[in-house]
């Protein structure tokens, strides 16, 4: 990459904050709610995904009476409530930011989404009674009383999520108000909560939870197979985290498709920054890799695929597919920045769902785990990997979005607080994220010494 390259691209990732530098408080708004986004998501993977594989494991226990399975589930449960107990404070910290740091926002369009949040709240309070109650009830309820506890813990979780995954899919098709100069009217939450964009993104982000949760658990496993560990309950754990993550895997890719189309059809300049596509035009092509000249209008050093774009995106290879040039610069989204994480997450995604083919291949034909050493590696690898593409999956998202944080409606810069003192709010928030995460890993550490045996004593 030449020099002038790394420039503009440095310029871009400033862009992509948004606010170019020339609005500072839009800058460092942004740069807190994504550390905050970072920090929250991959905790809601667990809220969504982890309940059920507890209850899974659970109702092997009912079933066939085997004490590894409560054992296993009793273990996951207890991880479960400290990834719980640290959600609670980053998700606090996050309804916090939307009315601190976007005040304009929340004052223009609170009526119309703030259902949602409503409804995650009550979501919440719920998975908050009976996580404890499934937690603490072990041996104090009886076998299909502590069970039925855990469902509504599933319930709320999925619940929650939604409500925050509807309000992401309206900020990218708004719906359910009308604008009457400038000023919101006629307002109908439930038209704005169940949205044409919702439906996509809600089965991503649900795929992306059980694979990312699953590839994550599954690397534990993985190691403590690798250093020797295999008895039963080390196997048990790396098979069903393993299945569930590769299960998921191969159907985002399908998920992902869809999404994609729909991208292309209701916001078409997002899809033209994945590619790094000017010109609007007819059999437009699918650039691997490579870097977007925004002086010469193209991607540089990528692998060309002739017509594949209009393929992929309208399932005709000589499809019309709208260019960067259908707005001006100042409506276009920093284009390096979306493409990069595009396809930063469709290669890890493929390269997951391949993991998952090999997974289960082996499973059925040979009805055992594969004896490669070179799996085990890989399994350890998919956990970070699968974060870095959920990561990578909501910077498509959001950044792809801008300069738009409700999609033609309000500009982000329209929208920030203009309050003092952000830098030092930053730092704190910087300051809180390492002590939770040590608290975590400290927690995490001293539960993993504690033999599997120790979860079977009876109080």
């Amino acid at each position: 990459m030449a020099a002038p390259g790394l420039i503009v691209f440095a310029q871009q990732v400033t862009d992509a904050l948004p606010g170019g530098g020339a609005q500072p408080d839009t800058v460092l708004a942004r740069q807190m709610q994504a550390l905050s986004l970072a920090v929250h998501i991959p905790i809601v993977c667990f809220g969504i995904a982890f309940p059920a594989m507890i209850l899974f494991v659970e109702g092997l226990y009912l079933r066939t009476g085997d004490d590894t399975y409560k054992a296993l589930a009793k273990r996951w449960s207890k991880v479960a409530l400290i990834i719980f107990a640290v959600g609670v404070v980053t998700g606090t910290i996050l309804s916090f930011e939307f009315g601190l740091l976007w005040p304009e926002f929340m004052a223009t369009f609170g009526d119309v989404f703030g259902i949602g949040f409503a409804l995650e709240g009550i979501s919440f309070f719920v998975e908050a009674i009976f996580i404890a109650i499934y937690v603490y009830g072990w041996d104090r309820l009886s076998r299909r009383a502590h069970f039925w506890t855990g469902v509504p813990v599933v319930i709320s979780g999925f619940t929650g999520s939604f409500n925050v995954i509807a309000v992401n899919g309206w900020m990218n098709t708004p719906d359910g108000f009308d604008l009457v100069n400038g000023k919101v009217v006629n307002a109908n939450p439930w038209d704005a909560l169940i949205n044409e964009n919702m439906w996509h993104e809600l089965i991503h982000m649900y795929l992306a939870g059980y694979i990312v949760a699953g590839f994550i658990v599954a690397g534990v496993y993985s190691y403590a197979w690798m250093k020797g560990r295999r008895d039963r309950y080390h196997r048990t754990g790396l098979v069903v985290t393993l299945a569930f993550a590769c299960l998921a895997a191969p159907v985002q890719v399908i998920v992902g498709d869809w999404a994609g189309r729909d991208v292309g059809d209701k916001q078409p300049v997002k899809l033209a920054a994945f590619e790094g596509l000017t010109k609007t035009q007819d059999g437009a092509p699918f650039t691997i890799g490579g870097f977007y000249d925004a002086g010469r209008g193209e991607v540089r050093y990528g692998i060309e695929i002739p017509k594949l774009l209009s393929l992929l995106s309208h399932h005709d290879p000589n499809a019309k597919v709208v260019g960067l040039d259908s707005v001006p610069e100042s409506g276009r989204p920093p284009v390096n920045v979306v493409r990069f994480a595009f396809q930063t997450m469709i290669g890890i995604g493929t390269a997951l769902a391949l993991l998952g083919v090999v997974f289960f291949v082996t499973w059925f034909r040979k009805r055992r785990l594969p004896r490669s050493p070179w799996f085990y590696r890989a399994v350890m690898v998919a956990g970070p990997l699968a974060f870095v593409a959920l990561i990578a999956g909501w910077i498509t998202t959001e950044v792809g979005r801008q300069p738009w944080i409700v999609y033609n409606v309000m500009r982000t810069e329209q929208a920030v607080t203009h309050a003092k003192g952000l830098a030092v709010g930053y730092a704190f928030l910087v300051i809180v994220y390492i002590a939770l995460a040590s608290a975590v890993a400290w927690l995490l550490r001293r539960l993993a010494r504690r033999p599997p045996e120790t979860e079977l004593a009876s109080h």
